[in-house]
């Protein structure tokens, strides 16, 4: 279990112990003692075996609200531009472009190979340059080459296999961004609620992606107007940008900071 989980909940002597063990680890494969940190950092926990839910639903819409609005609004962003893009993709490239439907899963492969290299190539910066500044630019980035891509194939200057390419760069890094409003959900609250607010925003982001965005893509592919549908790689990339400035104006730079730095536990307060 977390230490911190077992010290806010009465089991001082187990959190002591996995401590004392990773402490132990680190200095054996480092072959230096570690350094005891500053007691001016150190915060005074009050055990609390239980934490009613309104202890912890109250501060999201109270002293973390801006909190709560950034990560509402990363997590729908992503996941609307997820379920919007890669999950109909298919019938694009069946009604634009007509790729048989044997064929298809070909097109979607370089997308795999987009998400993955992405967090890969990128991750280390959110650490280095800053999470502010990154999560900003990821989603910037890949909304700018979706509405490029999408100004192209309304005029019909793709093939399947171009806009495949662009999707795949674009995926490049819409793919750290939607990872980093995981990252950015489950850091930015107390460790009491951080369970809660990823189960919040995640199912948010959802019912936003995983429902309306399908609905209104398949009825604007069903059209056949691709002017209809470069209409709502507009609204994905408005999204994104809008996400983008959120990120910008409310952002929290939590990169190399303890997670106590960044939120106080609840279990914190007198």
């Amino acid at each position: 279990e977390s230490p911190r989980w077992l010290m806010t909940h009465g089991q001082r002597e187990a959190a002591e112990k996995t401590v004392s063990g990773i402490e132990q680890t680190v200095a054996q494969e480092n072959q230096e003692v570690l350094k005891q940190p500053p007691r001016a950092e150190a915060i005074k926990v009050h055990e609390r075996h239980r934490f009613g839910l309104a202890a912890i639903l109250k501060p999201m819409v109270t002293t973390l609200r801006t909190r709560s609005f950034l990560g509402l609004s990363l997590m729908i962003a992503q996941a609307f531009v997820y379920n919007a893009m890669l999950f109909t993709y298919a019938l694009v490239l069946a009604r634009y472009y007509g790729v048989p439907a044997s064929r298809t899963g070909l097109y979607l492969l370089p997308f795999a190979f987009g998400n993955f290299l992405g967090p890969l190539a990128l991750g280390h910066f959110f650490d280095t340059i800053g999470r502010r500044q990154m999560i900003a630019a990821t989603f910037t980035i890949a909304a700018l080459l979706l509405i490029t891509s999408g100004y192209m194939f309304w005029r019909g200057a793709l093939t399947a296999s171009t806009q495949t390419i662009l999707w795949t760069v674009m995926f490049f890094f819409a793919s750290p961004a939607g990872s980093s409003a995981y990252l950015t959900v489950s850091e930015i609250f107390p460790l009491e609620m951080r369970a809660l607010a990823i189960a919040i925003f995640y199912s948010a982001g959802t019912a936003v992606g995983g429902i309306v965005a399908p609905w209104l893509f398949g009825r604007l592919i069903d059209s056949g107007s691709r002017f209809e549908l470069f209409g709502g790689y507009i609204i994905a990339s408005a999204l994104m940008l809008a996400a983008a400035i959120v990120e910008i104006v409310f952002g929290v730079a939590a990169e190399q900071a303890s997670l106590e730095k960044i939120a106080a536990p609840l279990s914190s307060a007198a």
